[in-house]
């Protein structure tokens, strides 16, 4: 069965830099969806949203926006305004984990009020012909949560459901919960994607094997982690090529590039790397020390030695 590999959003990480400077140096990934759009009670498109979605930004990759929102009309009115730039689709996030969203009955916060999804999808469905995809988690207290609003999402022509297999209070803490996602197989007409812990290509094929009637695999965190793997998985492979960390360094070094031109001053960019490498550190020798040397490098000169630095130790 062939597979289709899909980008999750993470905010402040997957912005259309990020997204099209992957998929030069890397490939892999079928479709990216971009970090979600949150109104805040004002409906106003922040210019970051803005930029991040326009389509000249975003020329040769499958892109999907993504909506955080518990409130109907900011939904419709982040409907309208996609689908003014060309897009069909909009993805609804019910996965975020963080407190300050769970806490506004957002993200994973949602998923115990299954009357207000019933309302908010209805509405859209009634009102507007985007396309409706969804990105859960198991719930965010316990994982039957979910199950609770399956006899509602079943209602809707949903494209799809994909499912981060934790709730919400775990954040990324603890593993993956399989048979709790097996459930939600068996309890929904729906598509369903797999979210969660895709960190390895072994890691991938015990994913498959679990799940042999999925076919879409979304990656987050793993994927910023070790770029490399998505088109491992695609290849079938464990290999790494052999100029690893050439492509590696110029992928870097367009990212930095990018970012420092739209960031304004030292500090931002300094912390942005270092969101950045909290993840690339996993990939090398010894995540810690690496990690360690990215966070000693107090301006832009020390930082490009350390990470020259890194790079030639492996």
């Amino acid at each position: 069965m062939p597979i289709t590999l899909l980008s999750s959003p993470l905010q402040g990480f997957t912005d259309f830099r990020f997204r099209n400077a992957f998929n030069h140096y890397f490939g892999g990934i079928d479709t990216f969806y971009a970090p979600y759009i949150r109104l805040n009670g004002k409906m106003v498109i922040k210019n970051s949203y803005q930029r991040d979605l326009l389509p000249e930004n975003n020329t040769e990759l499958e892109v999907i926006p993504q909506i955080m929102t518990n409130d109907a009309d900011e939904f419709l009115f982040v409907v309208d305004y996609i689908q003014q730039l060309g897009y069909k689709e909009l993805n609804w996030n019910l996965g975020c984990p963080y407190p300050m969203v769970t806490k506004r009955g957002m993200g994973s916060g949602l998923i115990c009020d299954p009357e207000k999804i019933n309302h908010i999808l209805d509405r859209v469905h009634t009102e507007t012909d985007i396309i409706v995809s969804m990105k859960m988690r198991m719930g965010y207290e316990h994982p039957e949560e979910i199950l609770d609003t399956f006899p509602i999402l079943d209602n809707y022509p949903l494209k799809n459901i994909a499912i981060h297999a934790r709730i919400g209070k775990q954040l990324y803490k603890g593993g993956v919960n399989l048979e709790a996602f097996q459930r939600c197989i068996e309890n929904t007409k729906h598509k369903l994607y797999y979210n969660g812990d895709i960190t390895s290509v072994a890691k991938f094929k015990e994913m498959q094997a679990r799940f042999p009637n999925i076919d879409h695999f979304m990656m987050g965190r793993g994927l910023i982690a070790d770029p490399f793997l998505p088109s491992m998985i695609k290849n079938d492979t464990t290999e790494y090529p052999k100029n690893r960390w050439k492509i590696f360094s110029e992928f870097h070094d367009t990212i930095y590039q990018q970012y420092d031109a739209a960031l304004s001053g030292p500090t931002p960019i300094k912390m942005k790397m270092q969101g950045f490498w909290e993840y690339f550190s996993q990939s090398f020798s010894n995540p810690q020390k690496t990690f360690k040397k990215i966070k000693k490098a107090n301006n832009p000169r020390t930082y490009q030695q350390a990470v020259a630095e890194i790079l030639k130790n492996e």
